[in-house]
């Protein structure tokens, strides 16, 4: 109010006028800036002891610290991630779902990956196998060696009768080092290192005989 009452009572000229302006700008750049420190840090305060939480076992606890990180920084893709992942540890699948759909809008390449990954698994879990099988396809157009990815998209695959897709998905999977891909694989396929036979190319059809003239 002082500051106001100054400017309509004190005639001023334009070039005093536009530097307390500037100095007014300024001074509201800085609040704003330790604002969002204070945000961020504040964020980070909550992840951290949500997290601790979540290794004790504490995944109720855990959630609501997660909620509060997400609520000082609405765009904290690592508390969507692990919050989704407390609420799948719960058998909250639609919360998880929601989450790791969070992760995907605000991670970045990696965590998009992780975060399609994630949810592939809960919509394996939940047997939404479609779903499951487009989530794992985007996770692997992100990172082409998730060897997770691969191995669960081969489960989701053999759910819905696609018993090759299975096969190359499990064998990509266990050459990226999936030992349960390359378990399976050595048990039910012993032979699958070898590379796969070309087809065999049929023979031409003969030409028909022409009849011998007398």
């Amino acid at each position: 109010m002082r500051l106001l009452s100054f400017f309509s009572t004190t005639p001023l000229s334009g070039r005093l006028m536009k530097r307390i302006l500037y100095a007014i700008s300024l001074t509201v750049a800085c609040l704003l800036y330790s604002g969002l420190i204070a945000h961020a840090e504040s964020a980070n305060t909550f992840f951290d002891e949500g997290f601790a939480l979540h290794q004790k076992g504490d995944l109720s606890g855990a959630i609501k610290l997660y909620s509060r990180a997400i609520e000082s920084n609405p765009a904290f893709a690592m508390a969507y991630q692990m919050r989704g992942a407390a609420q799948q540890r719960l058998k909250k699948y639609p919360q998880a779902i929601s989450d790791y759909a969070m992760v995907i809008a605000y991670g970045e390449s990696y965590f998009k990956a992780v975060g399609y990954y994630n949810r592939g698994v809960v919509h394996n879990m939940t047997g939404a196998y479609s779903e499951a099988i487009t989530d794992f396809t985007l996770a692997l157009e992100l990172d082409k060696k998730m060897a997770g990815a691969f191995f669960h998209r081969g489960i989701a695959k053999s759910k819905t009768g696609d018993l090759a897709g299975r096969f190359d998905d499990f064998r990509q999977a266990a050459k990226l080092g999936d030992l349960s891909a390359e378990s399976f694989l050595n048990t039910y396929f012993p032979d699958w290192r070898l590379p796969p036979l070309l087809p065999v190319p049929l023979p031409a059809p003969a030409e028909p005989l022409k009849p011998v003239s007398p």
